[in-house]
């Protein structure tokens, strides 16, 4: 397996062929519509993917639609996925970091972070593309991110795994071990392997992340938010969804234009 289909495996409930993923995305319509969010907007969604979280286009019938991810071919999609919607919308393409949103694209009304992201940003990279998204948002701007507590998701009601079966196909298991643990980035190294064979395919590291940890950094960029757990939103096959509304650009434009350093 090369790194090109574990990234492909890894996004397959995203593809609109999928049936599950079609599944997905009016389930994603459905809490989009439940948070309320200013309608006739400029929606920017962040690690889009192919675009599913475009679903919040469709919930607040947007007037333009911004799709960022590092890859190209994933965006692409994002058109089946307008099509699917039935309804018109202007959409712009963009390939690049989400730590640099603030370079790439305009202002916006509304981030979508969705799909459980977070563990790919370390907590300096969490810094950074809070303070970025807080830059691009309009005064009353909305940034809406899926997540779920893996602190106590993970550590707690399932213990840290050394290895982990992550995937598996008619003649092969992807697995993933533990090699490692950065204590600067707060990150766990876990590297992947294909079965038979162990055949190496990468290394990622991840940052498991709790809510109360995005919420404290959240706040520090914007002044209000809302948590609705899966209980309170009761869709099912969606994760908890944290809201957080009115950037302080001031604090944002001091961490993106005068970084911290060690001294």
């Amino acid at each position: 397996m090369s790194l090109e289909e574990l990234y492909r495996y890894l996004r397959w409930r995203m593809d609109p062929e999928d049936e599950g993923a079609r599944k997905r995305f009016q389930r994603i319509v459905e809490v989009a519509k439940k948070l309320e969010l200013p309608r006739n907007g400029r929606i920017l969604d962040i690690c889009a993917g192919t675009g599913i979280a475009g679903a919040f286009a469709l919930a607040t019938n947007a007037s333009k639609l911004t799709v960022l991810d590092m890859r190209r071919d994933d965006l692409e999609k994002v058109d089946e996925w307008i099509r699917i919607s039935g309804r018109e919308v202007q959409v712009d393409k963009v390939v690049g970091d989400a730590r640099s949103v603030h370079e790439l694209v305009g202002e916006h009304d509304i981030a979508v972070l969705w799909g459980l992201t977070m563990p790919h940003f370390d907590a300096f990279d969490a810094i950074k593309l809070f303070a970025s998204v807080a830059l691009i948002l309009s005064k009353d701007g909305y940034f809406v991110i899926e997540e779920t507590d893996r602190v106590y998701g993970i550590m707690y009601m399932i213990g840290y795994k050394d290895f982990l079966v992550e995937s598996e196909g008619e003649d092969y298991q992807l697995v993933s071990v533990h090699s490692g643990y950065d204590k600067r980035r707060g990150a766990f190294k876990r590297t992947y392997y294909k079965l038979p064979g162990f055949e190496k395919v990468t290394e990622e590291y991840h940052r498991l992340w709790d809510l109360a940890s995005q919420l404290a950094i959240g706040l520090i960029f914007f002044k209000e938010y809302k948590l609705l757990d899966r209980f309170q939103h009761g869709v099912h096959g969606v994760s908890d969804v944290i809201v957080f509304r009115k950037p302080r650009k001031n604090v944002a434009e001091e961490i993106i234009h005068s970084p911290p350093s060690t001294f």
